[in-house]
């Protein structure tokens, strides 16, 4: 229990953080516009740094939407499945979701460790945000494992 407490808290404050980097990028996108609009001068390399801010946003707040269940989920076909089949869907739905998201958080790893670029105007190192992707899909494979271990457990009622 002390564990799941543990993982939930992080993925919270993760997307805090990701909701965090959500206010300069909206201040930075209004200013791009504003800029253009009235001066006829964009702001250089926003939309790279949009990029990057956006990207940061949505690997924060991946996790946290698996513990809200906030991903999009169909159910019109195991909804008329008996309960079991229902939950072995469930757990095989899991179990491939778990694999990908391994493969995800493994590659994301890699790829930013080995990583030495740096972006075209701004020069910003393009490695932390590589190994975001390592870190947003560790903290959703827990997630997705936390609730595979709660799936398996409605299988003993």
């Amino acid at each position: 229990m002390m564990v799941r407490k543990t993982i939930q808290r992080c993925t919270l404050y993760m997307s805090y953080i990701g909701m965090i980097l959500l206010i300069p990028m909206m201040l930075l996108t209004s200013g791009e516009v504003v800029g253009r609009a009235v001066w006829s001068k964009p702001i250089p390399g926003s939309i790279e740094l949009s990029s990057y801010l956006l990207a940061s946003f949505i690997l924060l707040g991946l996790a946290y939407t698996q513990q809200v269940k906030g991903h999009v989920r169909v159910t019109m076909f195991v909804s008329r499945l008996p309960k079991k089949w229902g939950l072995v869907l469930d757990v095989i739905t899991s179990l491939l979701s778990l694999f990908i998201i391994a493969v995800m958080a493994w590659q994301g790893w890699t790829v930013g460790m080995e990583e030495r670029t740096v972006s075209d105007m701004l020069r910003i190192p393009q490695f932390p945000f590589r190994l975001l992707v390592a870190v947003g899909g560790a903290f959703l494979f827990l997630e997705l494992f936390l609730e595979l271990m709660d799936t398996l457990k409605k299988f003993e009622r």
